[in-house]
C-alpha cells in the first residue's frame, strides 16, 4: 500500500495507519502471531499471511528514474566481494549440531523463518537433522552461555523427491520446528525471524551469512559475503562465487534484502542443491548453489506449519 504525499499531514497520517491496521488484521488469518490454531492452513490463507510474495513485494518497481530494483542492483554491485569475512553473526541465523557433542562440532546453517507458531527453522535438505538436532542461534564459540540459548530440533520436513545429484537437487531445502523455551516462548520472540520470499530470478545480489566447520575454518565464527548470483546451468539453482564458504555453511540463508541493524532479511534461498551445494576440487569453497525458492519449497513450507508428513505423487 502506497501513500501519496499530502498524507505527510499528521491527522491523516495518524488515520490511514489506523485503517492499516484494520486492514492487515482482516487479512491475516487468525493465530498467524504465533499462537496454535485449529486445522490446517490452506495455500490462500498462507498467501494472505504473507501479502505478496513475488517481484511486485520482493523487489520493489524498476522505476525510470533510477530509485527502483535495477538501480539498487547496480549500487549493490559495487559494493560486492570475493571474499566472506568474519563477523558478530546475527540472532536470527546460527548453527546446527547434535546433542552430547561439543558445540564446535556443528555441521550446517540455520536461520529462523517467520511462522504463524514462530517455532520454524530452515536449512538445506541434505543436512539430514536427525532426533538429537540442535540449533544455536546467533552462536558464539567458547561462550560460557548462548546468547540466545540452545533450539532442540523436534521435527523436520524435507521433499521426499529430494536427491543431491539429479533435479532433486533442485528440492534441497528442508524446514524443521524446535521446542519452547524454558519460559514457553518459541524462537521467534526471542530472536525474531526472516520472511520466505519467492526467488526473484537467477540474478541477484544477495547477502549469505553461515558458520564454516571450525576444522575448515579455525576462526569459528559467522561470515558473510555479498555477491552477484547467476543460473547454474541445467538446474533450477543460483550460484555464486565467494572464497570462506567452507563445509558447515549448508543451509546458509541467501537473502536479497538484509537489515543489518535488525539481523533479519528476505529469504530468497538456501546454500545446498547439486553435490551439496557447491562444486568438487579447487573450487568446493569459492562457488557455492541455492536451490530458487518456488512452489515446491512454499508447499513444503505449508506441511511444516501444519505438522504433516510430506507427501508427493
Amino acid at each position: 500500500m502506497r501513500f501519496s504525499r499530502w498524507c505527510r499531514v499528521p491527522w491523516v497520517r495518524a488515520l490511514l495507519a489506523g485503517l492499516y491496521v484494520v486492514a492487515l488484521a482482516a487479512a491475516v488469518p487468525h493465530g498467524a502471531g504465533g499462537h496454535a490454531r485449529q486445522g490446517d492452513w490452506t495455500s490462500e490463507e498462507a498467501r494472505r499471511f504473507w501479502g505478496p510474495t513475488r517481484m511486485s513485494d520482493a523487489a520493489g518497481d524498476d522505476s525510470e528514474d533510477g530509485s527502483g530494483t535495477e538501480a539498487a542492483r547496480r549500487r549493490a554491485a559495487q559494493r560486492i566481494t570475493t571474499s566472506a569475512r568474519h563477523f558478530a553473526g546475527v540472532p536470527t541465523v546460527g548453527v546446527i549440531f547434535y546433542v552430547g557433542q561439543d558445540l564446535k562440532d556443528h555441521h550446517c546453517t540455520a536461520s529462523v523463518v517467520h511462522s504463524p507458531k514462530g517455532n520454524l527453522i530452515i536449512t538445506a535438505g541434505h543436512c539430514g537433522l536427525g532426533d538429537d538436532a540442535a540449533f544455536v542461534p546467533g552462536y558464539r564459540s567458547g561462550a560460557d552461555r548462548q546468547p540466545y540459548g540452545i533450539w532442540p530440533i523436534d521435527r523436520t520436513f524435507t521433499d521426499p523427491r529430494r536427491d543431491d545429484y539429479g533435479d532433486g537437487s533442485d528440492l534441497d531445502v528442508a524446514f524443521a520446528t524446535v521446542t519452547t523455551d524454558e519460559r514457553g516462548r518459541p524462537i521467534e520472540r526471542v530472536t525474531g525471524a526472516n520472511r520466505l520470499v519467492r526467488t526473484p530470478g537467477f540474478t541477484n545480489v544477495v547477502t549469505v551469512v553461515g558458520y564454516p566447520a571450525s576444522d575448515a575454518d579455525p576462526a569459528d565464527q559467522a561470515v558473510r559475503c555479498t555477491a552477484l548470483t547467476s543460473r547454474l546451468e541445467g538446474h533450477q539453482q543460483m550460484k555464486m562465487r565467494c572464497d570462506g564458504f567452507y563445509s558447515g555453511t549448508s543451509g546458509s540463508p541467501w537473502f536479497t534484502r538484509f537489515d543489518d541493524r535488525k539481523g533479519v532479511g528476505d529469504i530468497a534461498g538456501v546454500l545446498g542443491g547439486l553435490n551439496g551445494g557447491g562444486p568438487d576440487g579447487e573450487d568446493s569453497d569459492r562457488v557455492s548453489y541455492s536451490p530458487l525458492n518456488g512452489d515446491d519449497v512454499f508447499a513444503l513450507y505449508l506441511d511444516a506449519i501444519n505438522g504433516r508428513e510430506p507427501r508427493r505423487d
